[in-house]
């Protein structure tokens, strides 16, 4: 057989073996491992099969698309290093492409797992409440979660790039396992959130430019209006986190945050996160001009007890010092920021919510003790910023906190649930052409 021949024949059998592969990836309907109240949001389940679906068509077209090339005549006069050349491009792009059924599939298995499931269910309504924007400024995509090890959570935005270059149809968000479950998996999942609305309304875009004109004069001062510049984007997300779950949310950072002196003290021009010192400090301050409250200095002065700034050295001391005295200008700043996408309107006006007052909170929260149904009424968001602000009072214990959250959680889901199933009960069968789009291929 001529070394052509030889090569020809390996890498169509190789580009056949990639086939049985795709062949083997499913619909996740045919595949969810979970009870239905542990179900990922309709709108979630169906963006994501029809762009998987869509992802499968693409690979089999691209290997049936090699395999003519190969057997056609530009492929027999073609040297086995180049047919070689073009097999590995190709493979490199499948796996590419496949990975994205690995994400979605890590997700979805976690939904197994017995009440866990269930309960990461609840935080993708907890999730989706969080990302609404009264206002009509946008349209909110879908909002999946899942659990991973460690201690910080993560997002990977709708419409951002998968790998092999396709858009996510849908917002995923990683939350630690170990903040399962009490009101601080709020403070992390809606800081993400955060993320995600702060991308829609472009937020860091339109708050750079402004932030970089304050960095003038020179020493000290430029060098911590640089400092902010940097740390804008997880600055917006603590500010979301902070307007839709009150003091949980700074608590939950605090928390987060609590690491040897070293890495609480660091500053690095490079990390998109704020040196946690001063990143509690700003958090404190933002919740205070949202929703003014003592409670906000109480809370400043007990981290500063846990990390005093006696000890370090003269240089970090004044730095932290000069970021310390810029925090109220640059609140200010902050939440008075009109971006084009909200229409004229300041950040502290469409963020900030009349009940999440603390002092609001707390009547819920006396309200609710003698009927402890009525919180499954309200916005999942508002129940964790109720629940939060009795915890940081001390009406409730971590105990009652945690068996609180787990049954609302349920609940959520549950209701989710049934209102899916309703829905599809009531809607028109797909059309033929509809159906076959979700068959595997």
């Amino acid at each position: 057989m001529a070394p052509n021949s030889v090569a020809s024949w390996t890498l169509s059998q190789e580009a056949r073996a990639l086939l049985t592969r795709l062949q083997r990836v499913k619909p996740y309907a045919l595949n969810m491992p979970m009870v239905t109240a542990a179900a990922i949001p309709l709108a979630a389940q169906t963006g994501i099969e029809s762009h998987m679906t869509r992802v499968r068509r693409k690979l089999r077209g691209m290997v049936h698309q090699f395999m003519r090339w190969l057997l056609g005549p530009d492929g027999h006069v073609a040297s086995p290093e180049e047919a070689q050349r073009r097999f590995t491009l190709l493979r490199l792009r499948f796996n590419a492409l496949l990975t994205q059924f690995d994400i979605f599939a890590d997700v979805i298995a976690q939904r197994s797992q017995h009440d866990t499931g269930v309960w990461i269910a609840g935080l993708d309504d907890v999730a989706a409440d969080a990302l609404v924007l009264p206002g009509d400024y946008y349209q909110a995509p879908p909002v999946i979660c899942y659990l991973d090890r460690g201690y910080g959570a993560a997002i990977r935005r709708a419409r951002t790039r998968l790998p092999g270059g396709d858009e996510s149809p849908v917002a995923i968000i990683r939350v630690p396992r170990e903040r399962m479950i009490g009101t601080g998996i709020a403070s992390s999942l809606v800081h993400e959130v955060g993320h995600q609305g702060a991308a829609l309304l472009d937020l860091v875009n339109s708050l750079r430019p402004v932030l970089r004109g304050l960095q003038r004069g020179g020493g000290m001062e430029q060098t911590v209006w640089t400092f902010w510049e940097r740390w804008i984007s997880e600055i917006v997300a603590d500010l979301w986190s902070v307007a839709k779950v009150g003091i949980a949310s700074t608590m939950g950072l605090l928390a987060v945050v609590s690491l040897p002196r070293a890495f609480v003290f660091r500053l690095d021009i490079a990390d998109p996160h704020p040196a946690p010192w001063i990143r509690v400090k700003l958090s404190c301050a933002m919740g205070r001009e949202l929703y003014p409250h003592p409670q906000w200095d109480r809370l400043a002065e007990l981290w500063e007890s846990f990390y005093p700034m006696a000890g370090l050295t003269e240089h970090k001391r004044e730095l932290f010092s000069a970021m310390e005295k810029s925090i109220p200008r640059f609140v200010a700043v902050l939440v008075n920021h009109r971006p084009e996408k909200l229409r004229g309107k300041s950040l502290i006006e469409v963020l900030a919510a009349e009940d999440r007052q603390p002092a609001r909170l707390a009547a819920y929260y006396q309200q609710w003790s003698s009927s402890p149904q009525q919180m499954r009424a309200v916005q999942p968001s508002l129940a964790f910023a109720v629940i939060g602000q009795a915890r940081s009072d001390g009406r409730i214990t971590p105990e009652e906190e945690s068996s609180t959250i787990a049954n609302l959680l349920t609940y959520w889901a549950v209701q989710s649930s049934i209102t899916a199933s309703a829905t599809c009960a009531v809607l028109p069968m797909p059309t033929r052409g509809r159906a076959a789009e979700l068959q595997p291929v």
